[in-house]
């Protein structure tokens, strides 16, 4: 199979469609909120996901008057706080706050206690970015034709590690393996922290992350990036070459992270949830903290959001059989 065969776009899709932005906020979303909201992250503290959730959260909180709290329920490759929010009233107190890896890991789960496209309704998204290859500093390798070098003399012995079987990191790692024609272990972790943690001490030999998960270690000198997933080099990532530039050519793979209710959560509450999200999008400071992150804001409506898990879905399971991921 030809390389440029990998050229995988996993980004979430233009929608081209001539909608409006979404009605006016009236009905159930008239005094919203008037408690408290909850916003379930089904990661482990610490991780992209989390951080993302706690600013937006903080910000929020100063629109709205109202605390925001921010549970983590992290398990099954985060299935299982997925599963909880799902259980939840549809009224627009309880949400989940996940990324990319969702519906990555749903895809190639075998049987899930829900559905796992229709249960939810999309409220907004945060931000996209690229992801960065990191390795642990005594790998003898600065480059990606380097590391891939030491990995074809070495089937199989370097292992990457993921925040659990079938997510962003899991998938974006088997895909770069398949791409770059050599054999990697994954050893999955309960969240993207962990697996960061497992490769700053040497557990594991490298990792395909988000800079917000990495940069941490980075910038303690136990991680070192070499590239990142974007197809040309990212101005979100200055100074680091692109993966598909440096030895596998076509390789691409961007994140997203954003908000969910469940399904039934009336359209209007939706939209004015979207609204006040997309305002905070636009502040200065927000800006600012997701640029530190190495992410840009990435607002859309409601109404372009409508279909995006069953986008998404499918066009995981494409690259499970392309990077030969196994249903679980």
């Amino acid at each position: 199979m030809k390389k440029k065969q990998f050229r995988l776009s996993l980004a979430v899709p233009a929608i081209l469609a001539a909608i409006g932005g979404g009605a006016a906020p009236h009905a159930a979303a008239q005094g919203y909120p008037s408690r408290n909201v909850t916003i379930v992250v089904p990661y482990s503290a610490g991780g992209s996901t989390d951080l993302m959730a706690r600013a937006i959260g903080r910000k929020l909180s100063e629109a709205w008057g109202r605390n925001v709290v921010v549970e983590n329920r992290p398990g099954a490759s985060g299935m299982i706080g997925a599963e909880l929010v799902t259980k939840a009233a549809p009224d627009g107190y309880t949400l989940l706050s996940t990324t990319s890896s969702y519906p990555a890991t749903a895809s190639v789960r075998a049987k899930l206690p829900f559905d796992p496209a229709k249960s939810f309704v999309p409220v907004a998204r945060f931000a996209k970015a690229p992801m960065v290859l990191a390795v642990h500093p005594s790998l003898p390798v600065k480059t990606v034709k380097e590391l891939v070098a030491l990995a074809k003399k070495n089937p199989g012995k370097l292992n990457y590690s993921s925040s659990g079987a079938g997510g962003n990191n899991h998938f974006s790692g088997a895909l770069f393996a398949a791409a770059a024609g050599i054999k990697l272990t994954h050893v999955p972790y309960k969240g993207i922290a962990p697996a960061v943690t497992a490769l700053a001490s040497g557990e594991v030999e490298m990792v395909i992350a988000s800079a917000a998960a990495v940069m941490p270690m980075v910038k303690a000198g136990k991680v070192r990036l070499i590239a990142a997933s974007s197809a040309k080099p990212s101005p979100l990532l200055p100074g680091l070459p692109a993966i598909a530039e440096s030895g596998v050519p076509g390789y691409s793979y961007e994140l997203w992270w954003g908000l969910f209710a469940p399904a039934g959560t009336p359209g209007d509450v939706v939209s004015a949830i979207n609204a006040t999200v997309n305002k905070v999008l636009a502040g200065a400071d927000m800006k600012q903290f997701l640029e530190r992150e190495g992410a840009e804001p990435a607002p859309l409506t409601a109404a372009q959001l409508a279909d995006l898990l069953p986008r998404e879905m499918e066009r995981y399971r494409k690259a499970a059989q392309v990077a030969g991921i196994q249903p679980q």
